[in-house]
C-alpha cells in the first residue's frame, strides 16, 4: 500500500502555526493526509508518499521527501514542521520511524530542534536562492557567488565563525569617532588612506614579515581585489604577458584578463612557482603574480633560490612582481616566511595584503605597498580612480593594531586553527583518506576523474562549502580533482558529523 501525505503551505500571517488534519481518499482515511505547515510560500503542496513494498525504508522515504522540499525552496528556513509523534500518527507508522528520519535530517544540518520551540528548517546557504533570482549571471560570477556563499563548514577565505572582535572593534571605532570628529570634517580624507593606519601597517610588516617600508609607500584599499586593480592600472601592461600560478586564484586570473593581459600558466610544485618553466616558456613576460608565502591553494612556500631567481629575471627584463600575501602571518608551522618585497629592496615587487583572513572580510580593508619609484603613480590613481575606503574603519583598525589587539588576535587564531587542523586530520585518518596540509586548508585527494564540483554542490546543501580543486586550474590538461577543506571554518564540535556526511557524498561517486 502506498500512503500519501501532503504538506499544505499556508499564509505568512500565521507563520508560527503548524497543524494536521485528514482528508478521505476512498475507504482508507490514511491514504491521503494533509499536514498544515505555514510559511511565506502560498498555495503549495509537499507530498510524502510511503511505499511499503519499496527497498528504501520508510524512514528514508520520509527523509528524502522532506529533504527535496527543503533543497527546492518549498520549505523555507524557519518553517516549523510537525512533531514526529503527530506525523507518525497520521502516516500510520511507528514513532521511531519518523524520529529516525528527523535525526537524519538533523545530522545533515537541514532541520533544527528547539525543544518547546518545535522542529524547524535550518538556515540555508544563500547561493541557491541567488542563482534562481539571477539566472543570467556569467560563469565567473556564478562561481564567485558559490565561493562566497555561507558561512559554512570547510569554507575557504574567511576567519573562524566565532571570536570576531566585534565589541572591541566597535569600542575602538566609537572612541575614534568622538576623538577625531572625522564624520563632521568638511575636508576630503587622504585618498591614499589615513596616515595613522599606514604607519601601523608599515610597523607590523617590519616585525612580522621582515619588510621595511615607509608609510608613504603604503596605500589603503578595499581589499585584495581593489589593490590588484590599482596595481594593474599603475603598471599599464595591456597586451603584455603575465605569469600566473597553476593552479591559482580565479579572481586574480579574471582580473588579469580584464586588464587585457595574456596569461601564461606556470606550474607549482613543493618549492612554489616553477621559475625555470616560466623563463623557458615566456621569458619576455612583463609581470608575475604569485602567492609566495603560502601558495593558494596548495600551500607551498616559494623557496629562497626561486625568489632570488624570480627577482633577477624581473630586474633583467624590466618586469614586475605582484606579491599576493593573502594569508599574511597566519603560518601554522614555524615563523612566516619573509615577504618577497623584503629582498632586493623591493624595487620590482608590489606587495598586496588585506585584513580579510585575520580580522574579517566584512571590513573590505586591504593595502598595497608600492616600490618607492611607483609611489607617486599609485597616489595619482588613488586620488582619481580608487580612493581609500571610509576613514572611520581605518582609524578604528589603526587603534586596534596600536593597542596590540591585532597581534594577540593573530596568535589566538593560529592556536585555534592548528587545533582544528589536527582534529580534522584525525577524522581523515580514521577514514583512511589521502590528504596533505595546504596552508589554512587540508587538500583531500579524490580518485582521477572524480566530479569534485558536483560533490561540492551537493555538500553545500548540507551546510558545507569545501572548494573543488579543479576550478583553480586554467589548463584542463593539468587539472587534478580534489577538495580543499578550510580549517578556519571547521569547529571541532561539528567535525565528526560533517566528515561523516561529506564522505557519504564522496562514496556515491566512487567507481
Amino acid at each position: 500500500m502506498i500512503a500519501k501525505a501532503h504538506f499544505r503551505i499556508g499564509l505568512a500571517f500565521v507563520s508560527t502555526m503548524a497543524g494536521i488534519f485528514c482528508t478521505i481518499d476512498g475507504a482508507d482515511r490514511r491514504t491521503k493526509i494533509c499536514i498544515f505547515v505555514c510559511t511565506k510560500n502560498m498555495d503549495s503542496d509537499l507530498q510524502i508518499q510511503l511505499d511499503r513494498t519499496a527497498k528504501l525504508s520508510l524512514a528514508e522515504q520520509i527523509c528524502e521527501s522532506i529533504s527535496r522540499a527543503i533543497e527546492s525552496g518549498l520549505l523555507e528556513p524557519g518553517t516549523r514542521l510537525p512533531s514526529w509523534q503527530d506525523l507518525a500518527s497520521q502516516l500510520g507508522v511507528a514513532r521511531g520511524t519518523v524520529q529516525a528520519a528527523y535525526d537524519r535530517l538533523c545530522d545533515a544540518q537541514m532541520i533544527e530542534t528547539f525543544g518547546a520551540g518545535g522542529t524547524r528548517v535550518a538556515p540555508r546557504l544563500r547561493v541557491a536562492a541567488t542563482q534562481r533570482k539571477a539566472p543570467r549571471l556569467g560563469s565567473f560570477m556564478r562561481a564567485y557567488e558559490e565561493m562566497n556563499a555561507g558561512p559554512a563548514i570547510f569554507q575557504l577565505g574567511i576567519p573562524a565563525f566565532e571570536g570576531l572582535p566585534e565589541k572591541l572593534f566597535s569600542r575602538a571605532r566609537s572612541s575614534n569617532l568622538l576623538k577625531t570628529g572625522c564624520l563632521s570634517s568638511l575636508l576630503y580624507p587622504d585618498p591614499r588612506g589615513e596616515f595613522e593606519l599606514r604607519r601601523e601597517i608599515a610597523g607590523n610588516l617590519s616585525i612580522a614579515r621582515n619588510f621595511h617600508c615607509h608609510p608613504e609607500q603604503v596605500f589603503i584599499t578595499s581589499g585584495y581585489s581593489a589593490g590588484l586593480g590599482v596595481a594593474l592600472r599603475v603598471l599599464g601592461l595591456e597586451g603584455k604577458k603575465a605569469w600566473m600560478e597553476e593552479p591559482g586564484f580565479m579572481v586574480t586570473r579574471k582580473g588579469l584578463e580584464l586588464a587585457r593581459l595574456s596569461i601564461v600558466p606556470i606550474p607549482v610544485d613543493a618549492d612554489g612557482l616553477n621559475v625555470d618553466y616560466g623563463i623557458a616558456t615566456s621569458a619576455d613576460a612583463a609581470l608575475a603574480v604569485l602567492t609566495p608565502g603560502q601558495q593558494a591553494p596548495l600551500g607551498s612556500t616559494l623557496s629562497l633560490r626561486r625568489r632570488l631567481q624570480l627577482l633577477e629575471w624581473a630586474a633583467s627584463n624590466d618586469a614586475w612582481v605582484i606579491e599576493d600575501d593573502y594569508l599574511g602571518e597566519l603560518q601554522l608551522e614555524g615563523r612566516p616566511a619573509p615577504a618577497m618585497a623584503s629582498l632586493g629592496e623591493g624595487k620590482r615587487v608590489i606587495h598586496i595584503g588585506s585584513f580579510s583572513k585575520t580580522v574579517s572580510p566584512a571590513l573590505r580593508l586591504g593595502f598595497v605597498v608600492a616600490p618607492a619609484e611607483l609611489a607617486n603613480a599609485f597616489a595619482e590613481v588613488a586620488a582619481t580612480l580608487a580612493p581609500a575606503p571610509s576613514p572611520v574603519i581605518q582609524i578604528a583598525t589603526a587603534q586596534f593594531m596600536r593597542e596590540g589587539h591585532y597581534i594577540r588576535r593573530v596568535r589566538r587564531l593560529k592556536r585555534l586553527y592548528s587545533a582544528q587542523r589536527d582534529a580534522l586530520s584525525e577524522q581523515l585518518r580514521m577514514r583512511n583518506a589521502e590528504w596533505v596540509n595546504a596552508g589554512l586548508a587540508v587538500l583531500l585527494r579524490l580518485p582521477d576523474g572524480a566530479p569534485d564540483v558536483r560533490i561540492v554542490r551537493e555538500a553545500m546543501t548540507a551546510g558545507m562549502a569545501p572548494s573543488p580543486l579543479s576550478v583553480w586550474f586554467a589548463n584542463p590538461s593539468w587539472t587534478v580533482p580534489g577538495l580543499l577543506l578550510g580549517v578556519a571554518t571547521a569547529p571541532e564540535q561539528h567535525l565528526a558529523k560533517s566528515c561523516h556526511r561529506l564522505f557519504e557524498i564522496i562514496d556515491r561517486y566512487r567507481s
